[in-house]
């Protein structure tokens, strides 16, 4: 372990077992069984509308749903007892809603049938989800392996190079009829490492001078090289939009947002202009109904736009719309024109305002989690949540570029379901460290009122919720120790 995560862990604490923060595990059983409710629902009335009766394996398919939450939830409530109790119903729900969706387009596609093979991987991620939780008392652990979670990142990312292309883009490694995109996995390692430097690196990051440019520039870079070498824009726009926000929590420096902003253009325009693929979809971008109008028919954004028009206010109803015309991405990068379509504007509103509030919890964890690292993890996770959603979105309905990125939960794809699972594992462990932060300082502010010493009590409870003034004094600032450590109940 560094003589820098050292101290952090020092400072900061090991997790309270005498604070006695409100267990919520109760709210959160109420709303899994409810989103498990909700998903059987949808599941019945796509039989319903495709055959005219309720689907002979519906009790199985919301007892095996059921059982995964279930699963979840307890260990949830033995290991996390305090965490936050929205974001694993909304992961179920979200799972759940995408199992549906993709099993009513397989009922348009005998032949690809994807909805099984979905379920193996929710299987899967929510093991993954319950070893995280099990296994990671304190998120802190992460911090010492933050540069070889760096390391192995970069291997997952250059590895799809090396792999035949698919659909345009070199993001896919697949071998004996089995498929992984490396991606998806590395964008978590990515958040550790990033969350890690900065947490070490702040003071010098928030300077101008040139050690604060090399690794702005050295992102930039592997970024570009990501979109030349695998054509993937959704992963380069993922990759560096990540770290400039991740800088900019660490900072305060508005500067850096206008500079990756301006870096980031560069590179795909640059991109688009010698690469095809790239090139193609920033055309349909720029006119998605050129095709049309050229009488060699809607390509696919173009029906994503019809789909999303015939879905009106509350949607054509489950089972009943025609985004299978959309083809073979319609399961994967244009599941939300299905969505769209049978639920209407109301029905994806409430899709799109699921994944606003968990990313909403990941940043209030990061608001009351003790330590640097910490807070930054928070941040990157549920900003990794928010820009797919916005990437995605906005690419289906023609808002940006096509990105070819699968929606967190709901498309087709073993990987991003299996990691976005572990994400949530990540929040909750970070939000179950953040309630008991956030009791101790509560315990320690009555008792140091009862001792008429509420000054000892604050000074106590920001000392040991940020570890800043430590770093300070380490770097060589001790005078500023105190000012910083105040600072760190603020912002990271």
């Amino acid at each position: 372990m560094t003589t820098q995560a050292t101290r952090d862990w020092k400072a900061a604490g090991p997790p309270s077992a005498t604070a006695a923060p409100v267990s919520r595990r109760g709210a959160e059983l109420a709303l899994i069984v409810l989103a498990v409710f909700l998903s059987v629902c949808g599941y019945c009335a796509v039989g319903l509308a495709r055959t005219g009766h309720v689907p002979p394996d519906a009790v199985r398919h919301g007892a095996g749903l059921g059982a995964l939450a279930l699963a979840a939830h307890v260990v949830v409530r033995l290991r996390a007892p305090h965490a936050d109790p929205l974001p694993l119903p909304i992961a179920v729900l979200l799972n759940g809603l995408g199992l549906v969706l993709i099993h009513r387009l397989d009922l348009e596609t005998p032949g690809e049938r994807a909805a099984p093979a979905q379920l193996v991987w929710s299987t899967l991620g929510v093991g993954l989800f319950i070893a995280v939780v099990w296994l990671l008392r304190d998120h802190r652990t992460l911090r010492p392996a933050a540069r070889a979670c760096g390391i192995a990142a970069t291997v997952l990312l250059v590895l799809p190079v090396f792999f035949p292309a698919v659909n345009g883009a070199r993001i896919w490694i697949r071998m004996a009829g089995f498929s992984l995109q490396p991606a998806e996995f590395a964008k978590v390692l990515l958040v550790v490492f990033f969350a890690g430097h900065l947490a070490t690196h702040r003071e010098a990051l928030a300077g101008t001078g040139r050690r604060a440019w090399g690794p702005v520039v050295a992102i930039w870079l592997l970024s570009v090289g990501i979109l030349v070498l695998e054509r993937d824009l959704g992963t380069s726009l993922l990759f560096f939009a990540l770290f400039v926000i991740l800088l900019y929590v660490a900072t305060g420096r508005l500067g850096w947002i206008a500079l990756g902003l301006v870096l980031l253009s560069a590179a795909a325009t640059a991109v688009a202009r010698m690469e095809p693929h790239v090139r193609g979809r920033m055309a349909d971008w720029l006119d998605p109904f050129a095709s049309v109008e050229a009488g060699l028919g809607a390509g696919q954004l173009a029906q994503s736009l019809f789909a999303f028009a015939a879905g009106g206010l509350f949607g054509e109803g489950l089972g009943q719309g025609q985004s299978v015309l959309i083809g073979f991405a319609a399961k994967s990068d244009f599941i939300l024109a299905t969505a769209g379509e049978e639920l209407g504007l109301a029905g994806l509103s409430a899709v799109i305002v699921l994944y606003a509030l968990l990313v909403e919890r990941g940043y209030r964890a990061a608001l009351s989690t003790p330590d640097r690292f910490g807070r930054l993890l928070a941040v990157g996770l549920a900003s990794l949540v928010a820009v797919q959603v916005f990437v995605i979105a906005g690419g289906v309905t023609g808002l940006i570029p096509l990105t070819g990125m699968a929606m967190p939960f709901l498309a087709q794809g073993g990987s991003s379901v299996v990691t976005n699972w572990v994400i949530v594992a990540l929040l909750i462990r970070l939000g179950d460290a953040a309630a008991r932060h956030e009791a101790d300082d509560a315990e320690e502010a009555e008792e140091a009122g009862d001792m008429g010493n509420a000054g000892t009590a604050e000074a106590a409870g920001t000392t040991r919720s940020t570890g800043d003034a430590e770093d300070a004094g380490a770097t060589g600032h001790a005078p500023a120790a105190s000012a910083s450590a105040a600072e760190g109940r603020r912002a990271p």
